[in-house]
C-alpha cells in the first residue's frame, strides 16, 4: 500500500525520525510501539501528509494514493457540540459530497456503536465515547488505511478490550491499521506486524507469529541446587543453561528434556515444576528499547 523509504525529520536540532524504512502492506494492522519521544507521532504525520520529510520519501505502491483516516493521541472535541453534528463538520472538512453524508456518518457510528449517542454532546460523553468517536471520525469516508495514535490511552480494562474489538472488527472488513500504543496486551491481541522505535530508528521488525515464536525454551525447576551436575548437563548440549536449582533447555535442546528429567530424577532430586514457554512482548521490547 505505501512505502517510506529513508525517511529522516528533524525539529531544529531534535532528530525524530532517522533515516526510516518501512513497508506498509493491505490488511495489515501494525503495532508501533516505542517509549515517548521514540517517534511515532511524527512517523504518523509523516504518513498523514501533515509533516514533509527533510530525506527521503513516502511512497504509494498503487495508481492512486490511499484515503487516510487519522486518531491523533491528543482528542480535543468541541464540547458544545453534538455527536452527530461534530462528524458532519469532519464530513464537511473532508468535501465529502452532500449525497454521502448522511449514510457515511451513519455508517461510522455504526462501526464503533456509537449510534445511540448521535444527539448526545461530546461534553457529556465518556472517555470511551470520545475515543470511540476519534475512531469515527478517523473512518469518514471509509478510508483503507487507519492512523491511531493510542485508541485507548486513559481507558480502565473494560473500554480497552472495547476499543480492541472495534480494531478486530475494522481489521476483518479489511483495513490496514497502524496503531501506536503502550498497551503490550493490545498489541498483542490485534496486531499481525511488529515495529519498535526508539531515538527516531526502527531497533526491531518481525510479523507478530514470528515474533512470539522466538526463543522457545523449557525450564525444569529442582527442589534443591543443580550445581552438582552443571557439568553434566551442560555437556549435553551447547544450548543448556543450568542454574540455581533450574535447568533450561533452549531452542533445539527441548528435545532433551525427557533425557534431562531422566538424569536428574536418577541423581535422586525432585522435579518441583517443568514449563515450556517462547519469549514474551514485553521481553522484545525491552531488548529493543535498551
Amino acid at each position: 500500500m505505501l512505502e517510506i523509504s529513508h525517511v529522516t525529520k528533524r525539529y531544529h536540532n531534535l532528530l525524530a525520525v532517522n533515516d526510516i524504512s518501512l513497508q506498509l502492506r493491505q490488511g495489515e494492522v501494525i503495532g508501533l510501539l516505542g517509549p515517548n519521544g521514540a517517534g511515532k507521532t511524527t512517523l504518523f504525520k509523516l504518513i498523514a501528509g501533515l509533516l514533509f520529510p527533510d530525506s527521503g520519501m513516502v511512497l504509494t505502491n498503487s495508481k492512486e494514493w490511499p484515503m487516510i483516516g487519522y486518531k491523533p493521541e491528543r482528542l480535543l472535541f468541541p464540547g458544545s457540540m453534538r455527536v452527530g453534528q461534530y462528524l458532519s463538520m469532519v464530513a464537511n472538512l473532508a468535501n465529502l459530497p452532500k449525497s454521502q453524508m448522511e449514510s457515511t456518518i451513519r455508517l461510522s457510528l455504526e462501526q464503533v456503536n456509537l449510534s445511540y449517542a448521535a444527539e448526545k454532546r461530546i461534553k457529556d460523553c465518556s472517555k470511551g465515547m470520545r475515543q470511540r468517536l476519534g475512531l469515527a471520525q478517523s473512518m469518514i469516508g471509509n478510508p483503507p488505511l487507519l492512523l491511531l495514535d493510542e485508541p485507548s490511552n486513559g481507558l480502565d480494562p473494560e473500554g480497552q478490550a472495547e476499543i480492541c474489538r472495534q480494531i478486530k472488527s475494522l481489521h476483518e472488513q479489511g483495513k490496514t491499521i497502524i496503531l501506536a500504543s503502550h498497551q503490550l496486551h493490545e498489541v498483542t491481541q490485534v496486531c499481525t506486524h511488529l515495529v519498535i522505535l526508539n531515538n527516531g530508528s526502527i531497533h526491531y521488525e518481525n510479523s507478530m507469529k514470528d515474533a512470539l515464536a522466538e526463543r522457545p525454551h523449557s525450564t525444569i525447576t529442582c527442589n534443591r541446587s543443580v550445581e552438582p551436575l552443571r557439568l553434566l548437563l551442560e555437556n549435553l548440549h551447547p544450548d543448556i543453561d543450568v542454574g540455581e536449582t533450574s535447568v533450561v533447555l533452549n531452542y533445539e535442546a527441548i528435545l532433551l528434556r525427557p533425557r534431562v528429567i531422566g538424569i536428574l530424577l536418577a541423581s535422586g532430586y525432585d522435579i518441583v515444576r517443568v514449563e515450556q514457554r517462547r519469549v514474551s512482548l514485553a521481553e522484545i521490547y525491552a531488548e529493543a528499547v535498551q
